[in-house]
C-alpha cells in the first residue's frame, strides 16, 4: 500500500521539479508498525503547483526573459558537453518565477498556451516554447497532455533544469513518484542549489516510504534556506514516520514558528507541549483521490 501525503507546490513548483537525470532509488524502507500511511498537512491551493489561484491582476504570462546574456556558441557548447545551461535562471530567480506563475489565473494559463502554440509554429524545435506550453497544461491540470511537451522540451535542450523540475512536479500530481525522483535529480544535476528540487524529490520519496532518503533531501533544502518552513515540516513528518519523535518534534516546532499552519502537523504527528499524545495515524481514503485532513477521522 502506498502512502498518500497531500502534495505541496513547494510540491512544489511542489513545481518545479522536472528532472530526468539517472538517479535510481533502490532503497525499500518499510514503515514501522506505528507508522502506517498517514496524511501530511493539507497545503493550501496557493502553494500548489497546479493552483489557478486568485491573482486579481496578473503580469504578462509569457516566458520570463531574465536569463543572463550568454552567446549562442557558449550555450551550444554547454549543451554538447552536457553541462548546465548558461542561460538558465538562477535558483533564486527560478523560485521567484514559480511564485509569480502560481498567482496567475486560468485565463492567463490559457493565454500562455496560445502564446506557446504561436511560438512553435514559428520554431517547431523551440525548447522554451514546449516548456511554456507544458507548464500551462500542468497549471490547467492537463497533466497527461503536458507530458509530451515536457519530453520535447528536454529533447531539444536536455540541460535545462526548469524542464526537469516542472516535469517532476507534473509526475507528482500524476502519482508517478519513482520517475518524479529522477526528474528532480535531473533538475539538481543542472542547478545544484535549487532548494525546491530537493524538496520535491523528498516529497516523492515520502510517498514511497523512503523516509531516511527523504530526510536527506529535506536536510539539503534546509541547508540552502534555513527559513524553508515546508522542508522543516516535511522532514519532521518523515522523522515521525520513522518513529524518531524527538527529531520530529524539533523540526515541527521549528516549522510552526516559521509557518503557523504547521502547528496542525505538530499536533498530529508528535502531540503537543502539554503531553497530549499524537493523533493516531489513519489510512488515506482511496476513493476519488480524496486525502483526509489532519484531525479528520
Amino acid at each position: 500500500m502506498k502512502p498518500r501525503f497531500p502534495l505541496s507546490s513547494a510540491a512544489l513548483g511542489l513545481l518545479a521539479l522536472l528532472t530526468n537525470c539517472a538517479t535510481t532509488v533502490t532503497e525499500k524502507e518499510k514503515p514501522s508498525a506505528g507508522s502506517q500511511p498517514m496524511a501530511a498537512p493539507t497545503i493550501s491551493e496557493a502553494r500548489r503547483p497546479d493552483s489557478t489561484g486568485a491573482a486579481r491582476t496578473a503580469p504578462d504570462a509569457r516566458v520570463a526573459t531574465t536569463a543572463p546574456a550568454v552567446s549562442d556558441a557558449a550555450a551550444a557548447a554547454a549543451l554538447a558537453a552536457d553541462k548546465p545551461d548558461p542561460t538558465a535562471l538562477t535558483a533564486a530567480a527560478a523560485s521567484a518565477e514559480r511564485e509569480r506563475e502560481k498567482k496567475l489565473t486560468a485565463v492567463d494559463y490559457r493565454n500562455m498556451l496560445a502564446n506557446a502554440d504561436a511560438l512553435l509554429k514559428a520554431d517547431p524545435k523551440s525548447s522554451k516554447a514546449y516548456l511554456q506550453r507544458a507548464k500551462a497544461k500542468s497549471y490547467l491540470k492537463d497533466y497527461t497532455q503536458a507530458m509530451p511537451d515536457y519530453a520535447a522540451a528536454i529533447k531539444y535542450q536536455r540541460n535545462n533544469p526548469d524542464a526537469y523540475y516542472n516535469r517532476g512536479v507534473n509526475r507528482l500530481m500524476m502519482k508517478q513518484y519513482k520517475t518524479a525522483t529522477t526528474d528532480f535529480s535531473g533538475a539538481i544535476k543542472y542547478r545544484t542549489d535549487d532548494k525546491e528540487s530537493y524538496f520535491g524529490r523528498g516529497v516523492a520519496k515520502m510517498q514511497m516510504y523512503q523516509y531516511k532518503s527523504a530526510v536527506m533531501d529535506f536536510t539539503k533544502a534546509i541547508q540552502l534556506d534555513s527559513t524553508y518552513a515546508d522542508a522543516w515540516e516535511y522532514r519532521g513528518i518523515s522523522y515521525s514516520s520513522s518513529d524518531k519523535l524527538s527529531e520530529a518534534r524539533r523540526d515541527l516546532e521549528k516549522a510552526a514558528k516559521l509557518n503557523p499552519d504547521a502547528a496542525k502537523s505538530l499536533r498530529r504527528y508528535v502531540g503537543n507541549a502539554e503531553g497530549k499524545a499524537p493523533v493516531k495515524p489513519i489510512p488515506a481514503v482511496r476513493t476519488s483521490g480524496y486525502h483526509p485532513k489532519p484531525g479528520q477521522h
